[in-house]
Formats: structure tokens, C-alpha cells, sequence
């Protein structure tokens, strides 16, 4: 008889994402991952002290896929902000129970938009939004804000409701508000273009 497979870390991590893709990650169990492994739950407590475990390493594979796909710009490279909007959103369309975990697990309890916004993950999208509208940093996060704000409005509604998926009709809004978007912290940004407080 050959010997049985060795089951190794990365191969509990994977059968638990794929858990979390199909069904959710709150069924995620030592005993889902062992049937999906065909073996005792003994190596996925092995290598896992708790549940809790798992999915915080479940999380992390779940972040990057999400990443991957957020930054796959073959759908619109001469726009890429717009192809990254279009794509979170294509996200929660097409992988609701991820969308579910990564941004709709309570995993940024106490932190505020601000802290998000300032995120060193987000500098590599802040850099291109600038290089696409010619806005200094600080104008460009602004402008992302506004994006962020509409762009996660439209996935958390799909990833929540089964809501017909009108591609066109969101990459046109996604542009109007885009467009919107930077005008305005572009002519707030003039003499005179900012709104003076009365004292």
C-alpha cells in the first residue's frame, strides 16, 4: 500500500478557504477540514491549536486572492481606477461568502475610515490614482474616499441581496462619480474655489 500524504499546514489553509469560498467561513470546522482532507481531525489539530486559528490564516489567503483579483486590470488598463472599482465590485458578485469575510466580519472594529484610508496597503492604488488624475497625495486619498465610499455602497448591496448584475449601467455611474469626484478636489483646490467659513 503507498504510504498516506502527509498533511501539511498549507493543505488544511486550503481546504478551509475553500470552505469559506463555497459555503462560508463560519462553517468552517476541524472536522469539515478532515472530511474535505479524508482523514481524523488529529493533523488539523496538529498544526491548528484552535478554530480560531484557521480562520485568521483563512483571512489572510482570502486578502490576498482579493487583491489579485482588485488589481487584474485586463478588463480596462487604460482606466485602471475604474477597472479596480469595477473589480471589488465583481468581487462581491462573484464571491459573496469572501466578500462577507473580509469586509463584513467585524474585523475593523475600532478602526475609523481615516485609518483605512491611511493604510500603507493602499499606497500602491493612491500612486496610480494620482499618475491617472495628476492630484497630490493628499487630494488623491480624498478622491478614493469618495470612490471607496460609492464603489463598497454598490458590492455590499449584491453581496447581500440577489440583485440583478447590470454591468454597464454601474461602470457608467462608477465614471460619472469618478469624474465627479476629481473635479471637485481639483476646483476646491484653486484660490477661491473652497468655501469660505463666515466668523
Amino acid at each position: 500500500m503507498p504510504p498516506k500524504a502527509k498533511i501539511s499546514r498549507e493543505m488544511i489553509i486550503e481546504e478551509a478557504f475553500q470552505i469559506a469560498r463555497t459555503k462560508g467561513a463560519d462553517k468552517i470546522t476541524a472536522r469539515h477540514i478532515s472530511e474535505r482532507l479524508k482523514c481524523s481531525t488529529q493533523p488539523v489539530l496538529y498544526h491548528f491549536a484552535t478554530v480560531e486559528e484557521i480562520k485568521a490564516a483563512v483571512y489572510q489567503q482570502a486578502d490576498a486572492y482579493h487583491t489579485d483579483w482588485l488589481m487584474n486590470l485586463k478588463h480596462n488598463d487604460e482606466n485602471p481606477m475604474l477597472s479596480m472599482g469595477m473589480n471589488y465590485i465583481r468581487f462581491a458578485v462573484k464571491e459573496r461568502n469572501l466578500f462577507h469575510l473580509l469586509f463584513q466580519s467585524n474585523e475593523f472594529t475600532g478602526a475609523s475610515l481615516v485609518d483605512l484610508i491611511q493604510s500603507e496597503e493602499l499606497i500602491p492604488i493612491i500612486q496610480v490614482l494620482q499618475q491617472e488624475t495628476d492630484l497630490t497625495p493628499d487630494e488623491a486619498r480624498e478622491v478614493f474616499t469618495t470612490l471607496f465610499i460609492f464603489i463598497h455602497g454598490y458590492a455590499s448591496m449584491f453581496a447581500n441581496n440577489e440583485m440583478v448584475y447590470d454591468e454597464k449601467f454601474i461602470e457608467i455611474s462608477l465614471i460619472k462619480v469618478f469624474h465627479g469626484a476629481v473635479y471637485a478636489t481639483k476646483k476646491s483646490g484653486k484660490p477661491g474655489g473652497k468655501n469660505e467659513e463666515t466668523v
